[in-house]
């Protein structure tokens, strides 16, 4: 009974979001074209020179704690992030049924803008001796706009919003901290010298816009309605198997703390999971 009123809740505060939530993240890309432009910065070397020392100085202060922002940047690997989502399968389902469409849009906007811009990662524009490199060294033309910044904020959009208080003065302060920590998350992208400000910050916004996508999809088309069924929760469970397998090789190769916590997640999860279906 508990599930079922979890999973309502969030049917309700999904289905409580209008099409003027897109209003303000259109508006912050817009404001930071703008801005760029102002600057005569939308051209590679210049959007370069533009953020150069504040790439460097974020990429000094966050870069003397390499081992936190070694974890913290994971969050940004889906595998990483939704390990910790599989229990949702049971209490939410309906979080699942928006996190599946909400990835492949925001897969879409990444490769593709990734592709369309062409920006060069700060390893190939400025000097390496300059910054901190954590972790392996990113050369590619690639670096617009962060892609671990769009599943950082693709995800903690959609939980955001699944648990939003009801009471007005409880949800700027929620809503607040939310985007705060995902900001943390994503800004340890430019602690780890992968990519500058703007990448981070624009990553965000289409992240929250991805999010919001994903959510007007699942509550318009019924297409991931199966993810809350338990006659398929075998393919949940081969997901989580594989997810598991994965962050095995992952520990064994780099030994992160956020993996050691992503696997027990995934085997908390499949355990629950699995009682549910033999239950049944």
């Amino acid at each position: 009974m508990q599930n079922k009123q979890m999973n309502s809740n969030v049917i309700h505060n999904y289905c409580k979001l209008s099409i003027s939530a897109f209003v303000l993240p259109l508006l912050l890309l817009g404001f930071i074209i703008l801005w760029l432009y102002s600057k005569n910065a939308l051209n590679i070397s210049e959007y370069v020179e533009l953020q150069k020392n504040s790439f460097l100085y974020i990429n000094h202060t966050l870069s003397q704690y390499p081992y936190l922002q070694n974890n913290l940047t994971q969050f940004g690997d889906a595998l990483v992030f939704l390990s910790f989502l599989g229990i949702l399968v049971i209490y939410a389902p309906k979080i699942w049924e928006v996190l599946l469409p909400a990835s492949l849009v925001s897969l879409l906007f990444c490769s593709s803008l990734k592709r369309i811009f062409a920006v060069p990662r700060p390893a190939v524009m400025i000097d390496n001796d300059s910054f901190v490199i954590i972790g392996k060294k990113l050369s590619g033309s690639n670096s617009l706009p962060s892609g671990h910044s769009i599943t950082i904020f693709t995800i903690l959009t959609i939980l955001m919003f699944a648990f939003i208080p009801q009471k007005t003065k409880y949800k700027m302060v929620y809503s607040i901290s939310i985007l705060t920590f995902g900001l943390v998350l994503a800004f340890s992208r430019v602690g780890v010298g992968a990519h500058y400000p703007i990448d981070v910050i624009s990553g965000s916004i289409i992240g929250y816009i991805s999010g919001l996508i994903g959510i007007f999809i699942s509550i318009r088309y019924k297409i991931f309605n199966w993810i809350g069924k338990i006659k398929y929760y075998p393919i949940i469970l081969l997901f989580l198997l594989i997810s598991g397998i994965s962050l095995v090789n992952r520990i064994i190769t780099d030994n992160l703390i956020v993996y050691y916590l992503a696997f027990a997640s995934v085997v908390i999860s499949f355990y629950k999971i699995i009682c549910v279906y033999v239950k049944k």
